[in-house]
């Protein structure tokens, strides 16, 4: 699959042939929404909790005797169908993580670059590297190139003068190759590829 290779403000750069086995798959949906489920449940907090009648503080005297009175026969005022009282089956501190195969993990990743291959949402720069840190600056290249909402991948490193460029713009992402991930390039876009992440990635899945 070939791809024209542009700069940041959209001159021509050459071409590129991109591998089949990672960007010309026949995109499965049912792979990708298992990533992203996977991944949304990873990263939820946990951290909800209520306070059962054993955490309530209040009296465990008997509230009135047990024969005699006409009402239902009851022993504690921290039962949970009083006002006041615990809760009944609330939710506890937990992980939500679950497990899917790292395998699966790594198939999804490549159905999910095939499907914005497939989409056409994909631009590849020969670099993604500026003279200086300077949003304005970067702001005319994008507009010249029509990119308002993308993920940016770079290589292993970053270039400290385009995160810093880049990072107050709404909609703009920008990561190295080993944090790209399957919920990132679909909430976005366009996915920005440099070559160095192209090299990164085909070497990772060869």
């Amino acid at each position: 699959m070939k791809f024209d290779i542009t700069s940041i403000d959209g001159a021509n750069a050459g071409s590129i042939d991109l591998n089949d086995e990672i960007f010309g798959l026949e995109p499965r949906e049912d792979l990708i929404a298992r990533m992203v489920r996977y991944q949304l449940a990873k990263r939820r907090a946990g951290t909800h909790a209520v306070k059962n009648r054993a955490d309530i503080w209040r009296t465990g005297k008997k509230m009135f005797k047990q024969k005699g009175t006409g009402s239902a026969r009851h022993g504690s005022a921290r039962a949970p169908q009083f006002r006041g009282g615990g809760r009944a089956f609330g939710p506890v501190v937990r992980s939500h993580a679950h497990d899917l195969p790292k395998k699966v993990r790594a198939l999804a990743l490549r159905h999910a670059l095939s499907a914005k291959a497939k989409d056409g949402g994909i631009i590849v720069w020969a670099e993604a590297n500026l003279a200086d840190a300077k949003t304005k600056g970067l702001l005319a290249n994008f507009a010249k190139i029509g990119l308002t909402n993308a993920l940016i991948i770079d290589g292993a490193e970053l270039q400290e003068n385009f995160c810093l460029a880049a990072r107050n713009i709404p909609n703009i992402d920008v990561l190295p190759v080993q944090g790209i991930n399957v919920y990132d390039i679909l909430r976005r876009e366009k996915l920005v590829l440099t070559k160095a992440a192209i090299d990164a990635l085909e070497a990772r899945f060869k």
